[in-house]
């Protein structure tokens, strides 16, 4: 086939408030922000997204862009490798990090579509099916919107693990902290797993507490029990409690996942293909940490990444996270189905299978 190039890169910004308020441990909102890139060469158009602040799409726009227009499409690799070089005096750990990471999977999916193949068969499927787990439970929730949106995942579609919000208001609340767990246990039973995101909020020693508490309640997971920055306080807690003990959502390159993987501070290392550098560094810190023994679950954005989570060996789960659900299907069709607990890329469609309804999504376009 001729060398198809890269012809535009559109950039748009949409803002979608949410459909109750939220909060999780350490931070509140009420709207959720998604940067969405387009690439395109001729006929075929390949899209790529972010959660993260506006500013992402400025980098996206006036940075990014003009490195990428005009080579090949179906050189992913080094379009990014150009791209993390240009942001070096911008910090690629931060917004240039995001907006590179949309315009990747955006190149990603334009790739597949241009060879007419699924993009999980490109990348190299190693299983059909992707695990999820149900995510939201917000500290902000009452019992009843609680107990709702469990007893859905759990018993309206089957999903065999979920998770809730902890370590409200930085902590400060661990008797409430315990009341919405146990709550949590009562709705969705004994057979189904129980997993915790504190992001952040507690102390050392009071993750330890905390979960001495709920030591009945048999949680699976604990996410962020402290700051994922404290690398020994991660451990610490993992050398103490039952639960696996997990983060690095913030990663944002190679190193920062090589790093919690030598200190020995995570059970399973969370990635994050919106952040850390697109589809493109996903593969590779998944490698990182198959190097070190560890599976790897992906971070929200679950349509971004079934298809590189059905090709990489090490997974364990995705987050089936409430936010990016609710847009996720309301911007696209041929979003996938998480009845029983696991989604199945479309192995019919070529790229992620989605198609972008414009004209549903226009009216939350900004800037």
């Amino acid at each position: 086939m001729i060398d198809p190039a890269i012809d535009a890169i559109d950039v748009r910004v949409y803002t979608v408030p949410t459909d109750a308020p939220e909060a999780d441990g350490t931070i509140a909102w009420d709207s959720t922000t998604m940067v969405m890139v387009r690439a395109t060469s001729g006929a075929a158009v390949g899209t790529g997204w972010t959660y993260g602040a506006a500013a992402c799409g400025a980098v996206a726009n006036d940075v990014l862009a003009p490195i990428v227009r005009g080579r090949s499409a179906l050189d992913v690799g080094g379009c990014w490798e150009a791209m993390v070089k240009a942001v070096r005096n911008s910090a690629r750990q931060g917004i240039a990090g995001y907006a590179i990471s949309a315009v990747d999977i955006a190149l990603w999916d334009l790739k597949a579509r241009l060879l007419d193949l699924p993009l999980h068969r490109l990348l190299g499927a190693v299983r059909g099916s992707v695990p999820v787990y149900g995510s939201g439970g917000f500290t902000s929730y009452s019992q009843r919107r609680l107990h709702d949106q469990l007893d859905g995942w759990a018993h309206g579609q089957r999903i065999p693990r979920v998770k809730i919000k902890i370590g409200e208001s930085w902590g400060t609340e661990p008797d409430r902290d315990l009341a919405r767990m146990r709550k949590a246990r009562e709705t969705i039973g004994d057979e189904v797993e129980l997993f915790v995101d504190a992001n952040g909020g507690y102390s050392r020693k009071q993750a330890v507490r905390v979960m001495a508490e709920a030591a009945e309640l048999n949680v699976a997971w604990f996410e962020e029990p402290v700051s994922s920055d404290d690398l020994d306080g991660l451990r610490e807690v993992r050398n103490a409690v039952a639960a696996d003990v997990t983060a690095g959502e913030y990663g944002l390159d190679l190193y920062y996942f090589q790093r919690m993987c030598q200190a020995q501070a995570v059970d399973c290392l969370q990635v994050d293909a919106s952040r850390c550098g697109g589809i493109t560094e996903w593969m590779r810190a998944a490698a990182v940490a198959a190097s070190h023994g560890l599976e790897v679950s992906g971070h929200c954005g679950p349509h971004l990444h079934a298809h590189v989570a059905a090709a990489t060996p090490n997974l364990r789960h995705l987050e089936w996270f409430h936010d990016h659900v609710r847009i996720e299907s309301m911007f696209f069709d041929g979003t996938l189905d998480p009845q029983g607990g696991t989604i199945t890329p479309d192995s019919s469609a070529p790229g992620n299978g989605l198609t972008l309804r414009e004209s549903d999504i226009a009216q939350y376009r900004v800037g």
